[in-house]
């Protein structure tokens, strides 16, 4: 194929880079046809250091040399001329959460808290231990500053009037009472000036920072070799004014990276706006020096490191694309799962049927867990390697059982996990001296095929997977085990044991999402994708009591898939401190309307037309007195358009907890508008609907089957002459009916006993018995 066939600014390019494996997807002009598409799919280690060193950036190299036809050689600066975007989904951050291997910041915050974020919420989540092991703050060192501001009382409490301060429509205080809730301390104007806050607060500045005294201060930290901060101050999630003054002058002093808490979340609760201020101030720069190393491999780079064309976008935490600018570490804790739930999310859901989707991620490190029922369910509150950080992000279950989970025998039981061999060395069969691990296991039981598997192992990065190099350390732990028993066991029952160990683990998170939270496990479908999720598929259905499993051809790289079919978003957040009365109604959505306007200009300024973006208006509401706000959208109204919050706020809060609290004000602590820019108008016919129009037929095997194996099966054991198909050879509406295995170039799915699977356009539709 010759460069002057492809269009300039026509290759669509998708990377998630995942623990293990780097998948890439892209898309161009089909040189015979330029109304249509063609894609293409790649797949390499994370780390192979020893052949290249960023793995996204040579699976562009990739693509670019498969499409374009010419050589690109490695290490070489590669043209951005023929490239329309770049979107990139990355475990850089959470991988430096985990580890530890962060980048060394200091916590700016108000003189009196220095241990406020060590001591924390006081929570307790493993009681019963007799050994606590609490995780160390990601912070070195603390720097306190003299400056307070204190909360006066409500503006708008509609039973607090004795003791409210009144502000006039410009802020100014009109008056202040001296009745049961004020301190005594003189009146309304003192001591102290009061002002009116970004929640509506009434704020009393106690004392402002001395930029005298701070900025000493913070060159004495620069010069300590300290590069990044996080500016915490008491309330400065409504009062964020002295935060900017210590930001500025860190800034002039000559630190690169400044989180100021009320910029980053501007949320009530100073200890989960502290410790994630102190994330992003830890990851944040860590992910920038892999992005400036990314940037550096291509040719139209600027000054700040950002691509004039391409444009570059990245998957956030909440399953939403951001530009460089609105990305940082805090955002990008689950970049790469993200884009997987997108992908299912999209390519499954059927509107008219509305059936509920599990989506089981199997990747090489871990598994990730999701559920969607229409919308994607959100969290703002989560714990991250001990870290509790508050940040939207896709309610997402993670559990350490992959294909590199490493496999063991210890005091009599079977593990899998949570360790991982990862990709270096990775499992026993990639030839790097490995631990054993599931993909082994499912080497030995016949689920992989070293014929087809992807010959990306040795120092050739040509070798096929080496299945002796499994045997010889199965043998040795099945020694070991048969020691310990009275009744022998075959080896291949000690490998499908393993097998089932891990079928288990993966299976503890999908019921926390569904039963835990009165959800029928049975009722859903199972969206099954990752590069090992076609092997465990159906026996974690089986278990599940799922009849129904969808595998997309892009199953195993369906994070990067993902990032192709996702939507831009842009959302704007203020704190509001208000009760939820007919009064404070008007206020509210005039405040919600002027967000709403502010979204969208945005996102046309971003390049998209009026009737692509889609805004979502919420509230984060609590009963007074409780601790535990909850964000909602609104419930529909009257038919006339209007937003019944309240309504909503009352569902939710029944579903969590299983009360309401009839005789409490609801208080909104906070307003959010979400607006959403479509990449796509529709995606086409649903499977469901796909699947009952198709004429089905059973498979031809002698003209379909390209070659049989021995695969290990529960229950029956092995079938020697296991049916292989090759995906791509299959037809629109053939049956193949289990045991069988269905192989194509990225993934191995295989069909146990008594299961049905039709091929669709774009998925495999699965039915157990």
């Amino acid at each position: 194929m010759s460069t002057t066939s492809i269009p300039d600014r026509s290759i669509r390019i998708c990377a998630d880079r995942g623990g293990t494996f780097c998948d890439v997807h892209a898309s161009y002009p089909d040189p015979q046809n330029p109304d249509e598409r063609k894609e293409l799919v790649v797949k390499l280690l994370s780390q192979d250091p020893g052949n290249y060193e960023d793995a996204p950036t040579e699976g562009i190299r990739r693509v670019l040399e498969a499409v374009t036809g010419e050589t690109i050689p490695r290490g070489s600066v590669l043209k951005t001329d023929k490239i329309d975007y770049i979107r990139l989904s990355t475990t850089v951050a959470t991988n430096a959460l985990l580890e530890r291997k962060g980048h060394k910041h200091a916590l700016v915050i108000t003189k009196g808290f220095k241990d406020l974020l060590l001591i924390g919420n006081q929570s307790r989540p493993k009681i019963f231990d007799l050994n606590i092991r609490r995780p160390a703050p990601l912070y070195s060192k603390v720097l306190e500053v003299e400056e307070r501001v204190t909360l006066v009382g409500y503006t708008s409490d509609p039973k607090a009037e004795e003791h409210a301060v009144q502000f006039d429509d410009e802020g100014k205080v009109v008056r202040g009472y001296r009745g049961k809730g004020w301190d005594g301390q003189g009146d309304a104007e003192g001591p102290g000036e009061i002002v009116k806050g970004l929640s509506g607060e009434a704020v009393r500045i106690m004392k402002k920072p001395d930029p005298a005294v701070v900025e000493p201060d913070l060159k004495a930290l620069h010069d300590e070799g300290f590069r990044s901060i996080a500016i915490v101050l008491v309330h400065s999630y409504t009062f964020p004014e002295h935060e900017r003054l210590i930001g500025d002058i860190a800034r002039k002093v000559g630190f690169t990276h400044v989180s100021e808490s009320a910029q980053l979340l501007p949320m009530i609760k100073m200890v989960p706006r502290g410790v994630s201020s102190t994330a992003d101030a830890y990851l944040t720069p860590i992910l920038r020096e892999y992005l400036d190393g990314f940037f550096n491999g291509f040719d139209s780079k600027l000054k700040d490191g950002t691509l004039r064309s391409p444009r570059v976008e990245f998957m956030g935490s909440d399953g939403g694309l951001l530009d460089l600018d609105n990305f940082s570490g805090l955002k990008s804790i689950l970049s790469g799962p993200a884009g997987g739930v997108v992908g299912y999310a999209l390519t499954s859901w059927d509107e008219k049927e509305k059936h509920p989707i599990i989506g089981l991620d199997v990747g090489g490190t871990s598994t990730d867990v999701s559920r969607f029922d229409g919308r994607y369910e959100v969290v703002y509150e989560t714990t991250t390697a001990g870290v509790t950080i508050q940040s939207p992000q896709l309610d997402i279950n993670t559990v350490a059982a992959g294909g590199g989970s490493c496999l063991s025998f210890r005091n009599g039981l079977f593990l899998a996990g949570p360790e991982s061999a990862g990709a270096q060395p990775g499992p026993a069969c990639y030839r790097k001296g490995g631990p054993l691990a599931v993909t082994d296991a499912n080497l030995l039981l016949g689920r992989l095929i070293p014929d087809y598997f992807p010959k990306i192992f040795g120092k050739s990065e040509k070798e096929p997977l080496d299945s002796e190099a499994s045997r010889t350390a199965f043998d040795k732990l099945a020694a070991e085990i048969n020691a310990d028993q009275d009744k022998k066991l075959s080896l291949d029952e000690i490998v499908y044991g393993f097998i089932k160990v891990a079928n288990e683990t993966m299976c503890r998170p999908i019921r926390a999402l569904t039963e835990a939270r009165g959800h029928a496990t049975s009722k859903h479908t199972l969206a099954s994708f990752g590069g090992a999720g076609g092997q465990h598929a159906c026996e974690i259905a089986s278990l599940l009591g799922i009849k129904t499993i969808l595998i997309h051809r892009y199953s195993s790289i369906l994070s990067a898939y993902g990032l192709a079919l996702a939507d831009r978003a842009f959302e704007l957040q203020e704190p509001c401190s208000t009760f939820y009365t007919p009064q404070n109604v008007p206020t509210l959505k005039s405040r919600l309307d002027k967000m709403t306007k502010d979204v969208r200009a945005e996102l046309e300024k971003q390049g998209f037309e009026e009737h692509r973006i889609h805004v979502e208006r919420m509230l984060n509401m609590r009963f007074e007195g409780t601790d535990t706000a909850l964000m909602v959208l609104p419930a529909e109204g009257d038919g006339n358009g209007d937003e019944d919050f309240e309504a909503a706020f009352k569902r939710v809060y029944k579903s969590e907890f299983g009360f309401l609290l009839e005789t409490k004000v609801i208080i909104v602590d906070d307003i959010k508008v979400r607006g959403i820019g479509k990449t796509f108008d529709t995606l086409g016919q649903s499977v469901y609907a796909e699947v009952e129009q198709l004429t089905k037929k059973n498979v031809d095997h002698n003209a379909k089957v390209d070659s049989r194996y021995s695969v290990y099966f529960d229950k029956i054991g092995r079938v020697d002459d296991t049916p292989v198909f090759l995906l791509d050879k299959l037809d629109i509406g053939d049956v193949v009916e289990g045991p069988a295995m269905i192989i194509d170039d990225t993934q191995t799915i295989v069909i146990v006993p008594g299961a049905k699977a039709v091929l669709t356009s774009k998925h495999l539709f699965i039915t157990l018995e």
